[in-house]
């Protein structure tokens, strides 16, 4: 399924703004449930057209933003911005262009999938033979038969899907995901980031998700948020390439747990801990110090040096140098 069948193309007008603004943006955004802060003061901007991962770990804030760029909570603090519409209780427009995917979808389960999203889409106001055709694309996409079967007999998988279909139903302009491959197979997960892969520059896929490798694949910026906080977000390129700047890899021929504990010590060592191959994984504070340094404490320890450079780091690299916390 290609996604012109699913989404239109961006319109001539909004192809030609000069600065079109952001799909999302969040300013000094604040949440809390009594003495516990889900979300401190974030600053978010979402580029119009992107593919953005949320990225944090459990706990981390990533269910409380979605569900108050839904709508379906309501900030302690700050602003949202959606589709350069501010987002407020008394405003229900700018919700029309939004489709969203709970974390756990839930459904009449006395329903087929067809009267599902016949019942999504009457509510985004669709109906009539666009409707129809939609119904039958969505399903096809998510590879659901239009049948007779109740959506109580769906395997949660199953239910993932239906519930990306009915994020799609109404064309959004924000599709809003939260943890969407999570109960899907490999088969399934595949075919849904292929998907996502497509929607780029024809609508804005924000999601969140603990499957690191899934942001790897189709996103094009990503924001890591930890304990309510927005720790990083940038491009994957640029994430990568601030961070690998500060990393250095070494290599050794033997003794390389004693030779770690001596890098430690270093003033410009931020943090020493080993690399998926048996290298050690340097963050310095000043790379061209460390560079130099680290050499001379090869020499002193009285080991050989294999290998000496900056680091290719993978999203969970990134991710653990900033939160500590391992990837999930």
């Amino acid at each position: 399924m290609e996604a012109h069948h699913i989404l239109p193309q961006p319109s001539q007008e909004s192809a030609h703004l000069a600065n079109p603004p952001a799909a999302v943006e969040c300013s000094a955004l604040s949440k809390a449930f009594g003495r516990h802060v889900a979300l401190d003061a974030i600053d978010l901007h979402v580029p119009p057209g992107s593919i953005f991962g949320l990225v944090g770990p459990n706990g981390a804030g990533k269910t409380t933003l979605l569900r108050i760029l839904t709508g379906l909570s309501r900030a302690s603090a700050g602003s949202v911005h959606l589709l350069g519409r501010e987002l407020r209780a008394d405003d229900p427009d700018v919700r029309r262009d939004i489709g969203y995917l709970p974390d756990v979808p839930a459904f009449y389960d006395g329903m087929t999938s067809t009267q599902a999203l016949r019942l999504a889409g009457r509510l985004s106001g669709l109906d009539g033979a666009g409707l129809s055709g939609r119904i039958r694309d969505t399903l096809q996409l998510v590879r659901l038969e239009a049948g007779k079967q109740r959506i109580g007999k769906y395997s949660r998988g199953m239910r993932q899907r239906l519930g990306v279909a009915q994020a799609l139903i109404n064309a959004p302009k924000l599709l809003l995901l939260d943890e969407p491959t999570s109960a899907l197979d490999p088969a399934g997960r595949k075919e849904l980031l292929d998907f996502l892969v497509t929607l780029r520059g024809r609508t804005t896929v924000f999601f969140s998700t603990h499957i690191l490798s899934d942001v790897e694949r189709v996103c094009d910026h990503v924001a890591v948020l930890d304990k309510g906080k927005v720790l990083s977000q940038s491009t994957m390129e640029e994430l990568r390439a601030r961070h690998g700047q500060q990393t250095i890899a070494v290599e050794v021929t033997d003794g390389a747990e004693q030779l770690a504990h001596r890098i430690a010590q270093a003033p410009w060592a931020l943090s020493v801990r080993p690399g998926p191959g048996g290298e050690i994984m340097v963050r310095a504070t000043d790379p061209a110090a460390a560079q130099r340094g680290i050499p001379a404490l090869v020499a002193s320890a009285g080991i050989g040096l294999v290998r000496l450079d900056s680091a290719e780091l993978s999203l969970e690299d990134v991710f653990l140098e900033l939160t500590g916390v391992p990837a999930q």
